[in-house]
């Protein structure tokens, strides 16, 4: 469930409320949804430097968050994401 939670975060918040390991992990997989989203909003609204740097690098930066996550969740820990890991919006 960790591991899915970060593609699509709200799998554990069905399947999995009362594993306080996969809540962790969808938490961080919304933060994560929540970044990518407002990357491409903020990519999308600011017309040339958006579409050809804002949006390949955030999408990028996302990206390599996900795959740390993964395996964060892979190897059983709970280690919260760089930069965005801090955040708790599901308790």
């Amino acid at each position: 469930m960790g591991i899915l939670a970060y593609i699509l975060f709200f799998v554990p918040l069905l399947a999995a409320r009362e594993s306080r390991f996969a809540m962790y992990h969808a938490n961080q997989g919304l933060i994560l949804f929540l970044v990518a989203l407002g990357v491409n909003i903020v990519g999308g609204v600011i017309p040339v430097i958006g579409a050809l740097l804002i949006i390949p690098l955030g999408n990028l930066c996302v990206f390599v968050l996900m795959i740390l996550g993964i395996i964060n969740a892979a190897n059983g820990k709970q280690a919260p994401l760089p930069l965005i890991g801090n955040f708790q919006i599901i308790k």
